[in-house]
Formats: structure tokens, C-alpha cells, sequence
């Protein structure tokens, strides 16, 4: 490490870039509800399929629920 660099911790670097993460949250949904379109006999799958899709939605909403009232 060269002398004119600051020392910081971990929690001081900015995150990843947050409207990419949404966006490829909602791609994950789409593709998620895209593969209830198969050909597999039981609805088995389709339950976790479904559920998975709806905890990323929700996920998704309390995100602009706090980023709207800004208390991210």
C-alpha cells in the first residue's frame, strides 16, 4: 500500500450501484414467473417459483417505501 492512500474500513466504501441491483431484481421476477411456463406434471415447483418471485417483489416495494420516506 502506497504511503499516500487513506486508511478506511470496510463500512466507509460506497455499495454496488443500487438502481442496478433493482433492475436485475425484477429481471429475476420476470424470469422466476417466466418458468412457471413449463412442462413439469406437479405444482410443486411452481409454489416455490411463485413464492420466491413475491419475497423479491416485497423486498423490492419496502426498498422504495424507505428510499420515498428517506430513510435509507
Amino acid at each position: 500500500m502506497a504511503d499516500e492512500e487513506p486508511v478506511t474500513s470496510p463500512d466507509q466504501h460506497k455499495p454496488g450501484n443500487a438502481k442496478l441491483a433493482r433492475i436485475g431484481a425484477v429481471a429475476v421476477i420476470v424470469v422466476l414467473l417466466a418458468m412457471l411456463c413449463g412442462n413439469q406434471r406437479g405444482h410443486i415447483e411452481d409454489i416455490f417459483l411463485i413464492v420466491t418471485a413475491a419475497l423479491l417483489a416485497v423486498i423490492l416495494i419496502g426498498d422504495l417505501l424507505l428510499r420515498k420516506n428517506g430513510l435509507r
